[in-house]
């Protein structure tokens, strides 16, 4: 129901328009009165009404003072005014103002019910305007995203009608990256991108079409809201052309598959996933998983993986010669993800004498004993792996984290400090977290907010601080800020 308010300064006037007027029959609720400008003031403001009535002349705040008021908070109301034969230069002034009728003294039950059913049926031109609007707009979102669907199957074929869906913000496009999850996620609106989202049997796609190019820290930011709010994000390369999409969204999903997998909640970037576990073409999901699992350093998931390959290769009655080409294969691979966990600082060898398991497996096949050897051979190279990775991850963090604070004045991304300690992105990030309980991330944020904070105390500009601790844009830096402490730069400087 519509809801309406009265405001006149005659007491008389209020009660007899409250009880003569049918405001039921006419689908109005009369939500409330008042007899001088200021208390019809704050009633506005608490009921939000969608019609006003109002003497033209008041005491405290006249009526015309009133709609202007009124019509800055809310524009859309509709006004009708009350006059005496002697305020005709009143009424103009209303009428110029955009009142939708007024009514001359002295006030008729007809006079007034004529004014509201003309401000009904502008309210019902308004809605019916609205509702097209919205049926155009519900109409225009189908349309591209129905044809950024066809983009991320078809690619360069859908490339002309995503053009025309899109509209002229298709030819600003510099690049686009398509992100995946199994729960719902969101980014933040911002102008330098535009999000169109699809679901799709239980997967959520957010495709982001990059208008400006945007800072690493602008992205890490995005990536710590989404580990608090425990989601799992798989997010593909970006790539310049939008016909690029598919190629983004199959990695987004093998992205996805190792957050699921590795149970990461967060951001997992295809890019960070390591060379050979990046190649579709490289690995089968069973392989994939056991070169996870050692990069994880968890050696009971590593070993169930083991056990699981076996399985299958049982299972499918693999020829023995496939069988053993398969087992050889998983060796060698898994001692090159070992060797991410590093090198020991006593200068011995990173892993067990593998120069011969060539060798050696066809001397297990001979035995009988091919399935106890390979997994006594991936058991040995875990073992002496992730003994490294326990001596050798402490003095890795700390060389990471000081690479981090001495270049914070710059956008350093995650991946550029993992190359400066010559480690794979994704295995430095596990490895930050379980040394400093926090993600690299977190930590780096909240160091450039403390930094920020200490030279805020020192008198330096918002400006200046934004570009010390590495903020390219000022207003991302302020958001960030009132994120950490609750206020803007600016207050914090003044408090």
């Amino acid at each position: 129901m519509l809801k309406a308010v009265l405001f006149d300064d005659e007491y008389i006037v209020l009660e007899a328009l409250g009880a003569l007027v049918d405001w039921q029959g006419l689908g109005i609720e009369l939500a409330a009165t008042a007899g001088d400008g200021l208390s019809a003031l704050a009633a506005f403001r608490e009921v939000r009404p969608d019609i006003v009535l109002t003497d033209i002349r008041m005491p405290g705040k006249d009526g015309l003072q009133l709609i202007e008021e009124m019509m800055e908070e809310a524009p859309e109301t509709c006004f009708i005014v009350f006059s005496g034969f002697n305020e005709f230069e009143y009424v103009k002034r209303a009428i110029r103002l955009g009142v939708t009728d007024y009514v001359e003294k002295p006030i008729t039950e007809e006079s007034i019910e004529r004014a509201l059913r003309k401000a009904l049926g502008r309210i019902g031109r308004r809605e019916e305007r609205r509702e097209l609007e919205r049926r155009w707009a519900d109409s225009r979102r189908e349309l591209l995203e129905k044809s950024v669907w066809e983009l991320l199957a078809l690619g360069a074929e859908a490339e002309a009608k995503w053009q025309s869906s899109f509209g002229p913000e298709a030819g600003r496009v510099i690049g686009v990256t398509v992100m995946a999850a199994k729960d719902e996620f969101a980014l933040p609106e911002h102008p330098a991108y535009r999000v169109v989202r699809i679901r799709n049997d239980g997967e959520r796609l957010a495709v982001v079409f990059h208008l400006l190019e945007l800072p690493h820290s602008y992205w890490d930011d995005v990536a710590a809201d989404l580990e608090t709010a425990g989601v799992a994000l798989g997010v593909g390369g970006t790539y310049r052309g939008a016909g690029d999409a598919p190629r983004s969204l199959g990695e987004a999903r093998r992205a996805l598959k190792s957050a699921l997998f590795l149970q990461v909640k967060g951001v997992v970037r295809f890019a960070d996933l390591g060379e050979r576990i990046a190649s579709p073409e490289a690995l089968s999901e069973r392989e994939e998983a056991v070169l996870l699992s050692m990069r994880t350093g968890n050696k009971a998931l590593l070993m169930e993986q083991v056990d699981r390959f076996l399985e299958w290769i049982r299972s499918a009655k693999t020829d023995p010669e496939v069988a053993e080409c398969e087992l050889l294969k998983l060796i060698y691979l898994t001692m090159e993800a070992a060797k991410e966990h590093g090198e020991p600082s006593d200068g011995s060898p990173a892993l067990p004498d593998e120069s011969l398991p060539h060798v050696e497996i066809r001397e297990a096949a001979l035995r009988g004993a091919l399935p106890e050897w390979f997994r006594g051979r991936i058991e040995a190279i875990a073992d002496r792996a992730f003994r490294v990775r326990e001596r050798n991850k402490h003095a890795v963090v700390e060389k990471a984290r000081l690479y981090a604070e001495r270049n914070v004045s710059r956008d350093v991304s995650l991946q550029e400090v993992a190359g400066h300690v010559g480690l794979n992105a994704s295995y430095l990030s596990v490895l930050f977290k379980e040394v400093m309980g926090e993600t690299y991330i977190k930590y780096l944020t909240r160091y450039r907010m403390q930094l920020a904070k200490s030279l805020l105390r020192q008198g330096l500009k918002v400006s200046e601080v934004s570009e010390r601790v590495g903020y390219l844009t000022h207003r991302h830096f302020t958001e960030v800020f009132k994120k950490y402490t609750g206020q803007t730069p600016g207050q914090f400087k003044q408090s």
